[in-house]
């Protein structure tokens, strides 16, 4: 395979380990934990992996020697960077305990756990994948793993090839998958151990004790890249407001660190547009007001960032989804059957009025994608929905309206951006190869440590990763009950952007001056080789909320 200068020297790289991580370990248990929410149904589901104490790991001066161990590891979900990196301390990690330790990928996420595809992952594979982004080395997918067959099909291959640990690298679905899972093993005797890994970009996986999720660094700093390119042209040319969708399902976290990183004129927060009630034509008038006050400045240019979750925030809309979901997930059967002339129908015959309004009140393709366009778990698929275009559309009609506007040399003229994909499977930030390498190097600590349910768990982020605390967290304990298909589902308890917290609180310090100048910063390109200052920092969001403990 021929690869480029870059792909050379970052093969060459050396992630950085806490230190307690660099020989071998002792544990240190906290005290019992319990859920985030819903204690006694969570401990009713989970009653074999429910209130386990927190572990930490430190440095063991009289260590005792290892047992070989095969190890199963599976990727989940969406694609994030240093996915490759958890793999490779995984790998390196067991190898530390013992020499004939093996590590076997299941491919194509876990479906390839019940499907029996796999492969053994050996040296010379694992060392082509050293720091590289993307998940290819074994792929991913996003088959649940919730049935007792699929546990059963799962155990047949774990037990042929020997495998007594199975690590789940994904985010907070996949992760409660691996809660089910170990309950399951654990209630049935199987000897084998689950252990979770924290990834998603949307940085929704996180509370007290995981900081973050890994390759929310890596990407916010490439969407970064990219919007202070889109702002230097927008502040030669002066003649474009330039809508920037940004990746990020249900949380604000993507545009938020993006807006600190680039400080655009606008930057909208779902989480805030819920709190404040701000219906649909609220948001509007916000845009709007803030495109007019620039144009009588002269300055008929700019930049919006939105959440690709945003439109699932607007409280009327949000109702409206609420109403769908319940109504769809109730009749799967007769839904199945339709097409989309009578799924319309039916819809709009079982709808309340109220949103029945609010459905024929949006642009058509809006009202459709809401109704039809659902993924394999029944949720709108909001990253189809053109958020970015409905509300420059929405911006220039209110623009119309506004005679002044005009009147006073005021022009709009909005170009679409959507920002997703591009940074999913960038090469890790040192950062995210850092921590990444880290948390696999942890999950086979745990391993050792001979526990089942736990998340794998690096603190002290913001500190040089010498410092960094290993450890880990049970599963359970990041879990409550949602509604989920018309059902009371246990899931992992999305961290959404707060409020009253550091990051937020420094961004809406600055917005209004953001909006009425012209303050963009120019991140540039993500720096692999030179100064810590420069290439190992962490987001701005750690790097504040780190601040206000």
């Amino acid at each position: 395979m021929k690869k480029s200068a870059l792909q050379k020297a970052r093969a060459a790289y050396q992630p950085k380990l806490p230190i307690a991580l660099t020989g071998p370990v002792k544990v240190v248990e906290g005290q019992p934990t319990q859920s985030v929410a819903d204690q006694e149904a969570i401990e009713r589901i989970f009653p074999n992996t429910y209130g386990l104490p927190e572990i930490r790991f430190e440095k063991n001066t009289n260590p005792t020697p290892g047992k070989p161990v095969n190890v199963g590891v599976i990727l989940s979900g969406g694609q994030a960077p240093g996915g490759h990196n958890v793999i490779c301390g995984i790998f390196d990690g067991i190898k530390r305990i013992h020499r004939d330790s093996r590590l076997f990928g299941f491919l194509m996420g876990p479906g390839g756990l019940v499907d029996h595809k796999y492969i053994e992952l050996t040296a010379p594979i694992i060392d082509e994948y050293r720091n590289t982004g993307g998940f290819d080395i074994i792929g991913s997918g996003r088959t649940k793993l919730e049935k007792v067959d699929q546990f059963e099909k799962g155990l047949v291959i774990l037990r042929e090839l020997g495998i007594t640990a199975l690590v789940i690298i994904g985010g907070d679905d996949s992760n409660t998958n691996a809660a089910i899972l170990a309950e399951y093993y654990k209630a049935h005797n199987t000897g084998i151990q689950v252990i979770g890994c924290p990834k998603t970009i949307d940085g929704d996986l996180k509370n007290d004790v995981i900081e973050t999720s890994f390759g929310f660094d890596t990407a916010t700093k490439v969407y970064s890249e990219v919007i202070g390119n889109i702002q230097r042209d927008c502040n030669s040319a002066k003649k474009y407001w330039h809508f920037i969708k940004l990746m990020g399902r249900s949380a604000s976290h993507i545009a938020l660190e993006c807006a600190l990183q680039t400080q655009p004129n606008i930057c909208l927060i779902s989480e805030e547009i819920e709190a404040r009630n701000m219906s649909l034509a609220d948001v509007v008038d916000y845009i709007a007001g803030i495109v007019a006050a620039r144009a009588a400045e002269g300055n008929n240019f700019g930049t919006v960032l939105i959440p690709e979750g945003l439109i699932e925030f607007i409280p009327e809309i949000k109702r409206l989804i609420a109403e769908l979901n319940e109504l769809l997930g109730s009749h799967k059967n007769e839904v199945a059957a339709m097409d989309a002339e009578q799924l319309t129908a039916f819809i709009l015959g079982n709808l309340s009025p109220e949103n029945v309004a609010t459905l024929k009140s949006l642009p058509e393709d809006v009202a459709r994608q809401l109704m039809l366009d659902r993924d394999p778990h029944g949720n709108v698929q909001v990253s189809l929905i053109e958020t970015e275009k409905l509300l420059s559309g929405l911006v220039a009609k209110k623009l119309k309206e506004n005679p002044s506007f005009a009147a006073n040399g005021g022009k709009f003229s909005p170009l679409h951006h959507f920002f997703g994909y591009e940074g999913r499977c960038a090469d890790p930030s040192n950062f995210d190869a850092d921590y990444c390498y880290s948390l696999g190097f942890n999950a086979a600590a745990l391993i050792n440590a001979g526990v089942t349910g736990y998340m794998s768990a690096i603190r002290n982020l913001v500190k040089p990763a010498v410092q960094w605390i290993p450890g880990g967290i049970p599963v359970t304990m990041m879990m409550n009950i949602e509604r989920r298909n018309a059902e009371d589902k246990p899931v992992i308890q999305k961290a959404l952007v707060r409020l009253d917290g550091a990051p937020f609180r420094k961004f809406s310090e600055n917005r209004e001056q953001w909006a009425q100048n012209t303050c963009y910063i120019y991140p540039g390109p993500i720096q692999y080789f030179g100064p810590a200052e420069v290439c190992d920092q962490p987001s701005m969001t750690l790097k504040y909320e780190h601040q206000s403990k």
